[in-house]
């Protein structure tokens, strides 16, 4: 039995580590949580072994020593014991360049568990630049629901529908790139119609009154979910309406149809549109994709994660174990960048004692 420590700084992050912790309980072994930032106050059900937000919990996390860390985060302490495995916490979705976005290397990894042969390519390439990390690809944990029995979570959603086509409505947070403050009016003219059912959701750090005229839309016609819904909403939707959020790739990995409001970057696979008069005619598109279309979602989804066994958490274990056992090679030692990068993270968590 290996204990190891599952670390998070947004709640979103929860759904990502969540399939991994009972991966780790189903094979034996413990998986503990420390939570910084955004994700502070949250916490994944038992039988995970939470530890204290703050300080306190932070030397207990150290005290651990455990095997691995679990990042689904940019970051992780660098001077907890144990191997750093960089999980990610999205896509791809081209918000910002590769080398400030998707693709920036902060030398604090030993270890990138990518989602598909989109990402694989570009970490191997920088991998044998850098030497420093190993890369293999593995899926992503937080899809393993998506692809297998989830106790009935999103049947439930969409019961509530009554047999009416399900639209999923998600927005990321970022100002200039959410579609949450420009198709408000136009979502509400489509729930009050009801022709399809409608579930909303959107990005924890949204603005608080977006949260709330979002919410003033449920009723016969539509329903609120919460960050932790997300993947059974995603399972229970027909279609997903969204703009450049990491959930439409998420959602795509079903092969189901997206439609997205001013992508940053729209492709083949998207029923990319800037009128929100336009999203009646885009919507009726999606409900009825034509062969091109779904060969083109089709053909994005195996880029992105081609896995869907539901079993990307055993092969991120598996990775991890092939590390430490050293059969990923021998790896160089982290560049002077990330010794700098540690004592930054130190003073950000006013955390100035032992190492693990």
């Amino acid at each position: 039995m290996s204990d190891y420590l599952l670390f998070a700084t947004e709640r979103y992050a929860l759904p990502i580590l969540q399939p991994l912790a009972e991966a780790l309980h189903a094979q034996g072994d413990v998986a503990h949580a420390w939570f910084a930032d955004g994700a502070a106050e949250s916490a994944l059900p038992a039988p995970v072994r939470r530890l204290a937000p703050g300080r306190d919990g932070l030397r207990a996390a150290v005290a651990l020593k455990p095997r691995a860390v679990f990042s689904a985060a940019n970051w992780v302490p660098p001077f907890i014991a144990g191997a750093k495995v960089q999980l990610f916490h999205g896509f791809n979705v081209e918000k910002r360049d590769d080398a400030r976005g998707h693709f920036r290397v902060r030398g604090l990894f030993d270890l990138y568990c990518t989602q598909g042969p989109a990402t694989t390519a570009p970490f191997r390439a920088l991998a044998e630049q850098a030497g420093h990390f190993a890369v293999v690809e593995t899926g992503w944990p937080k899809l393993d629901p998506l692809f297998r029995d989830d106790d009935g979570s999103a049947a439930q959603l969409r019961a509530r529908a009554g047999g009416r086509p399900v639209v999923l409505f998600a927005s990321t947070f970022t100002e200039r790139l959410s579609a949450a403050p420009h198709l408000l009016d136009a979502i509400a003219a489509q729930v009050a119609a009801g022709e399809r059912y409608w579930l909303l959701t959107l990005h924890p750090k949204c603005a608080p009154e977006l949260f709330q005229r979002y919410r003033a839309l449920q009723g016969p016609n539509a329903h609120f979910v919460e960050t932790e819904q997300l993947i059974a909403a995603q399972r229970a939707a027909d279609v997903l309406l969204a703009d450049t959020t990491s959930v439409v790739s998420e959602f795509v990995v079903q092969r189901k149809p997206v439609v997205t409001f001013r992508n940053r970057a729209p492709k083949p696979h998207m029923l990319d549109f800037v009128d929100p008069a336009q999203l009646p005619a885009q919507l009726a598109r999606a409900f009825a994709p034509d062969a091109a279309l779904q060969q083109a979602i089709d053909a994005y989804a195996e880029q992105i994660h081609p896995c869907r066994d539901g079993r990307s958490s055993q092969r991120v274990i598996a990775a991890t174990d092939d590390l430490l056992a050293g059969r990923l090679g021998r790896l160089r030692k982290r560049p002077f960048t990330s010794l700098l990068r540690g004592l930054q993270i130190r003073r950000e968590l006013g955390y100035w004692g032992p190492t693990g």
